[in-house]
């Protein structure tokens, strides 16, 4: 078995990217959750909050560990030793996007390989963005994020 990174923005972390890790978990001696700190999307979290509430959604699974990083995601993953990148993929447009980035990733890193795990069929709608929308136009997100997240949003927008 090998270590694996699943990086992303988690802003914020989702059920969708619960699932996935806790599924790559079982996969994998080691998965690192790499929070990226340098994001060109409009982020409503700091690094430092992503990173917490990251954390606390992943206390219960041991072998998944969080981090944050910024730079090149293929440098980062070689820095760590990282031998797979992991990427969740819901129905849709990700396939097309996913698939970009994971050819110009093996291009720049060829030892590193990319795997996709499909997000389990109840989250496939999912995204930090949509939450993020339907939580600040006031819908309740239970059952969408963990509850930390939930008093985190609610927070934010109040």
């Amino acid at each position: 078995m090998a270590t694996a990174l699943y990086p992303g923005t988690f802003d914020p972390i989702t059920n969708g990217h619960l699932d996935v890790v806790k599924r790559a978990a079982q996969l994998f001696d080691k998965v690192v959750v790499a929070v990226y700190a340098g994001s060109l999307k409009s982020v409503m979290f700091s690094t430092e909050e992503r990173v917490a509430l990251c954390k606390e959604a992943l206390a219960s699974t041991p072998n998944a560990e969080i981090v944050e990083f910024s730079g090149l995601v293929v440098s980062f993953a070689e820095s760590i030793g990282a031998e797979v990148m992991m990427r969740g993929l819901r129905a849709g447009a990700d396939f097309e996007n996913e698939f970009d980035m994971a050819l110009m990733n093996k291009k720049l890193a060829p030892q590193i390989e990319t795997v996709f795990l499909m997000t389990a069929m109840e989250w496939q709608f999912l995204s930090s963005t949509r939450i993020k929308e339907v939580a600040a136009l006031g819908a309740d997100v239970t059952g969408l994020v963990p509850p930390h997240v939930v008093k985190a949003l609610q927070a934010k927008l109040h």
